[in-house]
C-alpha cells in the first residue's frame, strides 16, 4: 500500500542519513586517530546498502506519489549531502 511504501521510505532515508553521519564523524576519526580501518569498512558497507535502497525507494515513491522528474532529482541527489535527506523530510512530507 501508499502508505507502507512512504513510512518505509522514511525510515530508509532516516537509517541512511544515521549511516553517513556515523561514517563521516565516528568512524572517519575512529581510522586516523586508533586505525579503525574495520569500523570504517562496515559502517561503509552498510551505508552503501542504505544509499542504495535510498535510491530505489525514490524511484518507488517516484510512480507510487506521481512525482515530477525534479522532485526525482532533488530527492536523489540530496542523498549526496549530509543534510540532504532533511530537506527531503521537511520539504517532501
Amino acid at each position: 500500500s501508499q502508505e507502507l511504501q512512504n513510512k518505509s521510505f522514511i525510515w530508509i532515508r532516516y537509517l541512511e542519513r544515521i549511516s553517513f553521519l556515523v561514517l563521516l564523524l565516528i568512524s572517519m576519526s575512529l581510522n586516523y586517530i586508533c586505525d579503525a580501518q574495520q569500523m570504517v569498512e562496515t559502517v561503509g558497507m552498510l551505508h552503501g546498502i542504505l544509499f542504495v535502497m535510498y535510491i530505489l525507494g525514490a524511484f518507488v515513491m517516484f510512480k507510487t506519489l506521481s512525482w515530477n522528474y525534479k522532485t526525482l532529482m532533488i530527492v536523489c541527489v540530496s542523498s549526496f549531502l549530509p543534510v540532504g535527506p532533511c530537506y527531503v523530510d521537511k520539504k517532501y512530507h
